[in-house]
């Protein structure tokens, strides 16, 4: 194999075959390649495409170059969801034990925040001696007695995306769809999934601001995950608005724990928990319908059943067994708390949902170089979904900050984040489409 001669054929737009591209990946994987080479595929792809069996084929050879996780002593199906990153989007913390609690069984390995997005990760390292490297042995044992357990990305599952990604990151080449399509599948293929679901998200908030992107984004997902043989999925969700009425890390934490005892009913937040619980169930076999799967899974809630799921993953991975009847015990609480006024009356007609993200990381809740520390004390809570009506002076969202001066500057933004009509705004349903 001659690298030069591959990126060559894709610069010209020739369409590569499968021995090309997983030869060009070893060749990846064993550090045989220079960023230079592997900066000028990348920018090839982005400029010239690929074709569906060229992403098919990337994408195995990149699951290919790292361990693959085995299931075979597990007598569940083998689930998993992906998003593609939001604000307030602490869904797999809930998804995760719901599905196992109806079951399935979650090898779910997610990803730190990247950008204005929160991350799975930092959410769950507010969770004192959460593990979320643990070694192979522990991550098999907890999904098998626990049904579900979630972890960050080790070095051995899919090593040549990591190595791809880290030159993508500073080539300008990230928002290429047939890379991102092999990066996010590779690594579920890798864990040795069955079924898949994907959580497209679109709007101000999301990294595809625009519907026909993020649309084009999800059935390259879904075709490439289907034509890799494992059975996928997407619904494409609005991220207009923060998901959840929480932004942060430990402040999402205690938001999960609120849903998981029934606290944060008929939101936006549950309607797409829901969906996602019922098309994981749905396409795993466990359910016939979607309407039974919806079922089961609030059964699953309203029983206590997720509930002792997620408490029993917390445990086995080194937190303490009792967080969700002692939250105030374990997340730490900034020691600002500073209500956000209305400057007047009227409806929440409007929000800039990138620009609580970014508010989050200037209270230090999120990285803007990836050796910063996070303060997952900070962030916001309490605010109130587009739609609802407010007068001036009442609260929209509660700030958390380690300080005054900071709290004053977050409280600022957000206030300057939201926009205030004199007339009902009509909403974007925060499911838009299934593919």
């Amino acid at each position: 194999m001659i690298p030069q001669e591959i990126i060559r054929r894709k610069r010209d737009g020739d369409e590569l075959d499968a021995a090309e591209i997983s030869s060009f990946i070893a060749a990846l994987a064993a550090g045989q390649l220079s960023e230079g080479q592997i900066g000028a595929f990348a920018m090839a792809v982005w400029f010239k495409g690929m074709s569906r069996a060229e992403i098919v084929a990337l994408t195995l050879a990149m699951a290919d170059s790292g361990d693959r996780l085995q299931w075979a002593d597990i007598d569940r199906p083998i689930a998993d969801k992906h998003s593609t990153g939001g604000v307030g989007d602490n869904v797999s913390l809930m998804l995760a034990p719901i599905a196992a609690a109806c079951g399935l069984a979650v090898p779910m390995i997610s990803g730190r925040g990247l950008g204005h997005t929160g991350g799975t990760l930092d959410k769950l390292e507010s969770i004192p001696g959460y593990m979320i490297t643990p070694d192979a042995d522990l991550f098999h044992k907890v999904v098998k007695e626990a049904g579900c357990a979630i972890i960050g990305q080790t070095g051995t599952l899919a090593p040549a995306d990591g190595r791809l990604y880290a030159v993508r990151d500073v080539t300008a080449t990230v928002d290429s769809i047939p890379l991102i399509t092999a990066s996010i599948l590779s690594k579920k293929l890798a864990a040795g999934l069955e079924t898949l679901v994907l959580d497209v998200k679109v709007g101000n908030g999301a990294f595809m601001a625009d519907r026909g992107q993020a649309e084009i984004l999800a059935q390259s997902l879904v075709e490439v995950a289907n034509g890799a043989g494992v059975k996928t999925s997407a619904l494409i969700t609005d991220m207009n608005q923060p998901l959840a009425d929480s932004a942060g890390n430990a402040v999402e934490m205690r938001n999960c724990l609120d849903f998981l005892v029934g606290r944060k009913a008929d939101t936006r937040l549950e309607t797409v928990v829901l969906a996602f619980a019922a098309e994981m169930l749905v396409k795993s076999g466990v359910a016939a319908s979607s309407d039974e799967a919806e079922r089961m899974a609030r059964q699953a809630l309203s029983s206590g059943k997720a509930a002792e799921v997620f408490a029993r993953m917390v445990s086995m991975l080194g937190g303490p067994a009792d967080l969700i009847e002692n939250p105030d015990r374990y997340l730490a609480k900034a020691p600002v708390a500073k209500p956000v006024p209305a400057a007047r009356s009227g409806w929440l007609g409007a929000c800039d949902a990138r620009g609580i993200g970014v508010s989050v990381i200037d209270l230090g809740g999120g990285r803007r170089h990836p050796a910063d520390r996070i303060d997952h004390r900070v962030g916001f809570s309490e605010l109130l979904p587009l739609g609802t009506r407010v007068n001036a002076g009442e609260p929209i969202a509660l700030v958390h900050a380690a300080d005054d001066a900071a709290a004053e500057r977050a409280a600022a933004a957000i206030a300057a984040h939201y926009r205030i009509t004199e007339d009902k705004p009509e909403l974007t349903p925060v499911i838009a489409g299934l593919i």
